[in-house]
């Protein structure tokens, strides 16, 4: 954050003056050390006024950091409300209450796996699931409704078996290609994920290392809770960015934003087209953040739907009336490839092409959006082979995300003719467990998997990659399923994730 003006008095504010400041008519906080007149922001937060009011007068910082981009103050409210450093001595600290929750989650922590122990990606989303805060897990691995589409987007790739060659050289296996232009180590890409301080009180930053440690492409999210240029500051030398977009309703903002990600050096731009309205995630909406806790009639005059947890209160200035008739206006304003995030049917990838876009994203917004939308892997088996009838397949750039947990997930997508995919869930469980050297493993758990299966399907390259190694024939078995082996289930003895450490028995 800048330091404006103010910060040049000698005298710091105390705490004692800036708790005077606590109701609707003047309502000062406390972020990071330093105070803010929020009186007139009230109105206009996007979360409400409600959360706000809670901390008015007191110290903000835990509650808003991992929520906001530090540099929110500082774009959106005006300078002469910046009231300059506060001396922390003099702030009182509040006393919290003893929360049981937290106190076992802090023992689940001190007997969390040793990394080494973690051998999939799945590892890291049920050791995540152990560690994290209870809100944090819910916004994270929520899907919309029932989250048939959240548990099949994975399940889908279960329906698609392989037809490996032999007798093929494949001592030497080169995992390399390009998207968009850019050399990667493998075809995968961070996909872009919100609020990455839930997880990890680094946030995306972290994901920003892995990403040029493993010459993987990251996608940064509009909604990341590190500035987007934090992010862009942490990438080093010819390491690639993209740009996901919520588009504003406020054309201008969208414009400086999509300027600006250009002017730092982002290749690509994916506009987000699968959230003219935010999904109900039932389980972020039950464990909601303790600023969402009350109904709305009650709040006095706040009018943001608070009922849907964290994504709605993030998401408002998200443009409804986005559509195809926009797509030119995008195309004048950057240079950046423009990819459609989100397209969901074959009609819409042969419209995008004639719109002129250089790529889609086949993805249901990783089952949150929309329930019993069909999965990335499902509407790319039915997209390419119409491309290539009908003669568009080298038109366009086509990636998919959703569900993936193995290299053969990765495998079988560009054996359908996706030029890479996208993960998002599976690195942000690995980074709020581990840190970065848990994401680091994650990638590196993909590579070797990757290298494995590619060894065993008969394919030294990812260009040798087609669909003649894969029968898809199960996708088609939606309504029939596939008859459980009740003898053989009894008999099964499934595999498990990574056990508690032994550490704490010591």
């Amino acid at each position: 954050m800048n330091h404006d003006s103010n910060d040049t008095q000698a005298v710091k504010l105390t705490g004692e003056e800036i708790a005077k400041h606590n109701n609707r008519e003047s309502c000062w906080v406390i972020v990071d050390g330093r105070a803010y007149d929020v009186t007139e922001f009230l109105p206009e937060h996007p979360g409400g006024p409600k959360i706000i009011l809670k901390y008015a007068g007191k110290d903000a910082t835990e509650e808003y950091a991992p929520i906001h981009p530090p540099d929110t103050l500082e774009k959106y409210l005006d300078k002469s409300k910046h009231l300059g450093e506060v001396d922390m001595k003099t702030v009182e600290k509040e006393e919290k209450e003893e929360d049981p929750d937290e106190a076992e989650r802090q023992e689940r922590i001190a007997r969390m796996p040793i990394l080494e122990q973690c051998y999939n990606l799945m590892d890291f989303e049920a050791v995540a699931k152990r560690v994290m805060k209870k809100t944090a897990w819910a916004y994270y691995s929520s899907g919309a409704d029932d989250e048939i589409t959240l548990r099949e987007n994975h399940s889908a790739f279960h329906k698609i078996w392989f037809r490996p060659r032999v007798l093929v050289n494949v001592e030497s296996i080169d995992l390399s290609t390009t998207m968009l232009g850019t050399k990667v180590s493998i075809p995968l890409y961070v996909t872009a994920t919100a609020l990455g301080k839930l997880g990890n009180p680094e946030g995306e930053v972290v994901l920003t290392r892995a990403a040029r440690k493993h010459s993987v492409v990251q996608m940064i999210p509009t909604l990341a809770s590190c500035s987007f240029d934090e992010i862009v500051d942490e990438r080093q030398g010819d390491q690639v960015q993209w740009l996901q977009l919520y588009v504003n309703k406020n054309r201008d903002i969208t414009k400086r934003i999509i300027e600006h990600a250009e002017a730092r050096g982002c290749k690509g731009l994916f506009i987000t087209v699968d959230a003219p309205q935010l999904g109900r995630r039932e389980k972020d909406m039950r464990s909601k953040f303790s600023d969402v806790g009350s109904n709305v009639q009650n709040t006095g005059g706040d009018n943001v739907d608070r009922s849907q947890g964290a994504a709605r209160a993030i998401s408002s200035f998200i443009d409804p009336s986005l559509s195809w008739e926009d797509i030119p206006w995008f195309l004048s304003v950057t240079k950046m490839p423009i990819l459609l995030k989100g397209v969901q049917r074959v009609e819409d990838v042969i419209r995008a092409i004639s719109a002129g876009v250089h790529g889609v994203v086949l993805s249901n917004h990783g089952g949150r959006q929309l329930d019993f939308a069909r999965s990335g892997i499902e509407v790319l088996a039915e997209v390419m082979p119409e491309l290539r009838r009908l003669g568009l397949d080298n038109k366009i750039e086509i990636y998919i995300d959703g569900g993936i947990r193995r290299a053969t997930d990765i495998i079988k997508a560009l054996c359908l003719g996706a030029k890479g995919v996208g993960i998002g869930r599976p690195f942000l469980y690995a980074m709020s467990a581990y840190g970065l050297p848990g994401v680091d493993r994650a990638m590196q758990l993909l590579k070797d998997e990757m290298e494995m299966n590619m060894r065993l399907i008969g394919c030294s390259s990812v260009d040798q990659l087609g669909p003649e190694f894969v029968d898809t024939r199960g996708l088609s078995m939606h309504t029939t399923g596939v008859p459980s082996d009740t003898l053989g289930l009894d008999v099964y003895d499934p595999l498990v994730g990574p056990a508690a450490s032994l550490r704490s028995k010591l």
